[in-house]
């Protein structure tokens, strides 16, 4: 006889209880729902201006030029935690967007750049560092004396703005300690704005007209002057300004973050400039040494006659533009000039 019995038939519907079909299981162990990488497009958001970074929190501008223009503060969504976000960007930001104190929007997305200034530590250094997105101006601030003016790091800048599109300005502080004549002799050849400004006499007027219209990163060595002139442009500003070093004859970093400020001509037009801290080194490991020429308008124009793949260093054969440095045809300002182009070039020579 079978151990199987007919009896047995009867308990079949309740073995069915217990199908595991009928389990629940997380498909992951911290949440109901599986991973996906498909993010919401957020239709609604709104694009805002960035004005201010601080550990990790966003001062945005939204409803620009508007009744309802205010700022709002914002955290960066986790997907762009790999993107750097700066002064002078355009994002788009979701949440509560009302900027009523204690309030959090979010950042998603970075809306696309028209330049971006950038630096490395040094020039070898392939890791760059955003400065800031957006800029179509440079106003770079140097001191005619106290502390001395830096012709190379002056090149630098140019190099920089070059390389990402933007037009530079430069701007002398304390004339009335030395006369900047010899300094601006080594831009003698660049279709280069210059503005002169002593103690008692800073050309606010034809300095405000020219960043009418315009977003304008300045920039310069620490000492110089820079958050004098900022202040003086935007009253309501209040950057911290220091002194120059009687000893060292170096500036002491005072401003520590990157600003943008409206600057307005009180005619009812205006425009922004972004404070940068002062720096005394300016590494051009991101740049395309092609651009390097650039910065060297007056240069440029001998180096069509140059053989092709001329590095225009002193041992590069036939360069056009060191035999005409070495016949005198450019007088001491161009040989002063090649020298600054060559001691860019250098570091990149293979």
């Amino acid at each position: 006889m079978s151990w199987w019995t007919d009896d047995d038939d009867e308990d079949d519907d309740d073995l069915d209880l217990y199908d595991e079909s009928t389990v629940r299981s997380r498909p992951n162990p911290k949440g109901n729902r599986p991973r996906t990488k498909t993010r919401p497009e957020h239709a609604d958001a709104r694009i805002a201006r960035v004005l201010g970074v601080d550990r990790g929190r966003y001062t945005v501008l939204l409803d620009e030029d508007t009744p309802d223009e205010r700022q709002v503060t914002a955290a960066r969504a986790s997907e762009l935690r790999r993107n750097p976000i700066v002064n002078g960007d355009r994002v788009a930001v979701v949440g509560d967007t009302t900027g009523e104190e204690g309030t959090l929007a979010r950042i998603v997305r970075i809306e696309p750049r028209t330049t971006l200034l950038r630096r490395s530590a040094d020039d070898t250094d392939e890791v760059e560092r955003v400065i800031v997105a957006n800029a179509d101006q440079m106003l770079i601030v140097v001191a005619a004396a106290n502390p001395e003016p830096r012709t190379r790091l002056v090149d630098r800048y140019l190099v920089a703005a070059y390389d990402a599109g933007i037009e530079p300005m430069l701007c002398v502080t304390k004339t009335d300690l030395a006369d900047p004549e010899p300094f601006l002799a080594n831009f003698a050849g660049l279709d280069l704005p210059v503005f002169t400004s002593r103690q008692d006499d800073i050309p606010l007027h034809a300095i405000t007209a020219a960043l009418v219209g315009h977003d304008t990163v300045v920039v310069g060595h620490s000492g110089v002057g820079k958050s004098t002139l900022v202040n003086a442009l935007v009253p309501s500003a209040k950057r911290a300004t220091g002194h120059v070093n009687e000893v060292t004859g170096r500036g002491r970093h005072t401003s520590s973050s990157t600003v943008s400020l409206r600057v307005e001509d009180g005619a009812g037009h205006h425009g922004w400039v972004i404070d940068t801290p002062g720096v005394r080194s300016f590494g051009l490991g991101h740049v395309n040494t092609d651009s390097i020429l650039k910065a060297f308008t007056d240069l440029a124009q001998l180096a069509e006659d140059c053989p092709r793949g001329c590095t225009h260093l002193p041992d590069a054969p036939d360069c056009a533009i060191v035999e005409a440095v070495e016949a005198g045809r450019l007088g001491e300002a161009g040989r002063a000039r090649l020298d600054s182009l060559q001691r860019l070039l250098a570091p990149f020579a293979r």
